[in-house]
């Protein structure tokens, strides 16, 4: 069992919380850009407020502990530890509850080289205790825009969560896939499920545009996510996503396992 002691020490070692890589004026650069209701930040949000960039400084210093100074602007962000393992105890909270209630769940990653692993452990976690993990529109085109233009990408699921390939990429069963910030995927994801008359999730695991994609379509949704993602906790203070954990969304595959452990041991449920 980790303890909450050993998890906060391995956040600040990892630099999963603490300072971490995301520097100060790509958070800030985000939040200018999420004030003036840019698609490529907003990750499929229609904030019903008005947030402007210092509010949002404001915000995230409450939710991710990052300084609340705007004339603070450069050197690497901060996020602190104790608001990490919050956020950790509530995301676990949500998968006990779903895996109590036998709610269909649906996971997607747009950190695939990242996150994959810590999601597709909780899936089997939860397929274990008898939640029916969905994966709708296997294989389906979706068109996404990015800074190359407008391109098409396929979904493709591994070890049930969903992320997005380019065509021609690696095959299934790889953890290969795009880094998408998109809502387009979790559109199209539950849009195919409402039209096979099939389960729709009771709550959507993720990061990015999956998680403010079903939230803003009022899917519970529950996610992890950086100091330049303030999409996810606008979302969280809005009502509209559930849980919003603040943590460096980007570092080295393996450091997320300790995360992983615990959540479970939190959530009560079993690999």
């Amino acid at each position: 069992m980790l303890s909450t002691g050993a998890l906060r020490a391995h956040l600040l070692a990892a630099r999963l919380a603490g300072p971490v890589a995301t520097s100060r004026e790509e958070s800030l650069r985000s939040y200018r850009l999420f004030a003036a209701r840019d698609p490529r930040v907003l990750l499929g949000l229609d904030p019903e407020w008005r947030w402007g960039d210092r509010d949002l400084i404001a915000l995230m210093a409450d939710k991710c502990g990052v300084s609340a100074d705007p004339q603070h602007r450069s050197g690497p962000d901060v996020i602190d530890p104790e608001r990490t393992l919050a956020g950790l105890d509530a995301f676990a909270e949500r998968l006990r509850v779903a895996a109590e209630r036998q709610v269909p769940v649906f996971f997607g990653t747009g950190h695939p080289h990242r996150l994959l692993g810590f999601y597709a452990e909780l899936a089997d976690a939860l397929s274990a205790a008898g939640c029916r993990v969905l994966a709708p529109a296997q294989g389906v085109s979706v068109d996404m825009t990015t800074r190359f233009g407008l391109r098409t990408y396929h979904l493709d699921y591994v070890r049930g969560v969903a992320l997005v390939r380019e065509p021609g990429g690696a095959g299934a069963g790889r953890a290969s896939g795009a880094h998408t910030h998109s809502p387009l995927p979790v559109r199209t994801v539950l849009a195919a499920a409402a039209e096979s008359g099939g389960p729709l999730p009771g709550l959507v695991v993720g990061d990015h545009g999956f998680v403010c994609g079903a939230g803003q379509l009022g899917v519970e949704a529950i996610g992890l996510a950086d100091t330049d993602d303030p999409a996810l906790f606008v979302g969280e203070a809005e009502g509209r996503v559930a849980v919003a954990v603040p943590l460096d969304d980007a570092v080295r595959a393996d450091y997320y396992r300790p995360l992983t452990r615990y959540v479970l041991n939190r959530a009560r449920l079993s690999r």
